[in-house]
C-alpha cells in the first residue's frame, strides 16, 4: 500500500480503527419478497439511524456498500434518488437512512460488499481492524461480507437488531451462523459502547506502534 497523498483528490480523510459499514440499505425492495423484507426493515432502520448518529459523534466513518442491481452504467446518487422516488417500495427506508455529505459508499456486483469493489483498499486507508456490519439481507448480502472479512482478519461486530432479512428465521440462522464460525460479535446496537470502542481501538493500535518501534530498535 503507498503513502496517503494528501494533494491528491478524493483520499479518505479520515483515520478510524472502526467502520460502520451499512449493506444495501439504498434499495427500491422492488423484488419478490420486498414487501416482506420491509416489514422487518423498517425497525430496523430506525435502530441502525441511532447507531449510525452515536457513530459519528465517535468519529467513527460510515460506509454504504450498495448494489448495483446490475446497472453497470449506474452510480450511487442515481440508486438513491430511484430509492427516493414518490410511490417506491423502499422510500421509507430510503428516507430513514439517507447518506450525509461525509459518507462514504461502494458499489458491489454481487452479494459480498468486498467482491470486485475497492472496499478492501478503502479499509486499508482508513486505518479499519473493526467493522460493524449492517444492513439487508442478514442471510445473502450481510453473510456473504462478514465472510469476506473474517477471511480479511478484520474482527466483525454484527448487531442482530441492525441486520434484516425476508423472514425472521432465516436472519437468526444467518446471525448464528456469524457468531459461531466467524466470532462474530452479535449483541444488540444499544449494547455497542462505540465511543470506548473507538479509542480503546486508538489505545490498542498506539501500544501496538510503540512495541514495535521498542523492537525495531
Amino acid at each position: 500500500m503507498p503513502a496517503k497523498n494528501p494533494d491528491l483528490h478524493g483520499n479518505a480523510p479520515d483515520e478510524s480503527p472502526v467502520a460502520l459499514i451499512m449493506i444495501d440499505v439504498i434499495n427500491d425492495l422492488e423484488f419478490a419478497g420486498g414487501e416482506r423484507l420491509l416489514r422487518h426493515a423498517l425497525p430496523m432502520a430506525d435502530r441502525l439511524a441511532a447507531l449510525k448518529r452515536r457513530a459519528k459523534a465517535a468519529g467513527i466513518p460510515v460506509i454504504y456498500a450498495n448494489d448495483n442491481f446490475g446497472r453497470w452504467q449506474s452510480d450511487f446518487s442515481r440508486i438513491l434518488e430511484r430509492s427516493l422516488q414518490a410511490g417506491t417500495r423502499g422510500r421509507p427506508l430510503a428516507q430513514r437512512l439517507a447518506p450525509d455529505e461525509d459518507d462514504y459508499f461502494v458499489l458491489k456486483p454481487k452479494h459480498s460488499a468486498f467482491f470486485a469493489t475497492a472496499l478492501h483498499m478503502l479499509l486499508r486507508y482508513l486505518g479499519v481492524h473493526t467493522v460493524i456490519l449492517t444492513g439487508l439481507t442478514g442471510n445473502s448480502c450481510v453473510l456473504f461480507t462478514a465472510a469476506d472479512a473474517f477471511m480479511r482478519d478484520f474482527h466483525l461486530l454484527v448487531p442482530a437488531d441492525c441486520v434484516a432479512s425476508i423472514e425472521a428465521r432465516d436472519n437468526r440462522r444467518a446471525l448464528e451462523h456469524m457468531r459461531t464460525t466467524l466470532h462474530a460479535d452479535v449483541r444488540p446496537s444499544r449494547s455497542l459502547a462505540v465511543a470506548r470502542l473507538a479509542a480503546g481501538s486508538r489505545l490498542r493500535r498506539r501500544r501496538r506502534g510503540r512495541a514495535a518501534g521498542g523492537r525495531r530498535r
